[in-house]
């Protein structure tokens, strides 16, 4: 099946590529994978019997704003802190030997940028923890967070004073992600994205579709893969060491176990 998957990248003549949790794992990244694996990573928040849909949501920058930058904070130093893994810059070797790519993302992460991807080549379609906005929001203003640091009592789990704050209204910062129940979130850095997105699709002509990491738990980059694929009659390869399914090409792996396979082909042919 690998051996499918290279034949037909080596065939496209234009990249898609889509990537959910999974794609940051080998980075030493959590996925959330379930509320057990949330936990694990956050035993604090299994103290307080809050699951990752019920933390990563905005009422807590209202109701307990400590607590929200103490879970966001953390994200956040621990994605800046991170570097990518070796199959972020193989795929990017891959991408680039083509005519044009793209990247649709659910990741906040940053990880295709610090990778070297080009950043007007990416649509973070939840968002980027790098860059904040108003929690109430006061108006549309999206800053960059390379200079929010956040204190964090572990013990606790609270960040500690001062927390980011919005440089118009004096009110709490948040990050400018979309987070479950979320009315506050704006959204014009990731229209711009799309719209970028929607230019490559306009152009792209044989196209192919490889999808690193998404799950059916929250699944849109799994629609946006299949949505593309069927639309463009573009095959798709998904790469999944548990949740492979419904694809043309069916990779049982892990995103670096797979890519670092391909471009060793593609690189010797």
């Amino acid at each position: 099946m690998i051996q499918k998957a290279i034949d037909t990248i080596k065939r496209a003549d234009y990249l898609l590529i889509t990537a959910g949790a999974g794609m940051g794992v080998d980075s030493g990244l959590p996925d959330f994978r379930g509320a057990e694996g949330f936990w694990r990573a956050y035993p604090v928040a299994k103290m307080l019997g809050l699951r990752f849909e019920e933390l990563a949501n905005p009422r807590w920058f209202f109701e307990n704003p400590r607590l929200a930058w103490a879970f966001y904070g953390h994200r956040l130093h621990l994605y800046r802190d991170t570097r990518p893994h070796e199959g972020f810059y193989k795929l990017l070797e891959i991408a680039k030997s083509k005519k044009d790519y793209f990247v649709f993302t659910s990741n906040v992460d940053g990880q295709f940028q610090k990778a070297g991807f080009d950043e007007r080549k990416i649509e973070e379609v939840h968002g980027s923890i790098h860059y904040l906005q108003c929690s109430q929001p006061c108006n549309e203003r999206i800053w960059s967070a390379d200079n929010a640091k956040v204190e964090i009592d572990m013990q606790r789990f609270l960040a500690k004073e001062p927390l980011p704050h919005c440089p118009d209204c004096g009110a709490v910062a948040r990050p400018n992600i979309l987070m479950f129940g979320d009315f506050g979130w704006i959204s014009k850095r990731q229209k711009r994205q799309r719209e970028h997105f929607e230019s490559f699709l306009n152009r792209a002509k044989n196209l192919v579709v490889i999808e690193f990491g998404a799950g059916t738990a929250v699944p849109t980059v799994r629609m946006m893969s299949e949505f593309v694929a069927r639309r463009f009659n573009a095959p798709l390869i998904r790469v999944n060491p548990r949740e492979p399914e419904g694809a043309d090409i069916e990779l049982a792996m892990g995103a670096k176990e797979a890519i670092e396979q391909i471009a060793k082909v593609l690189k010797g042919s």
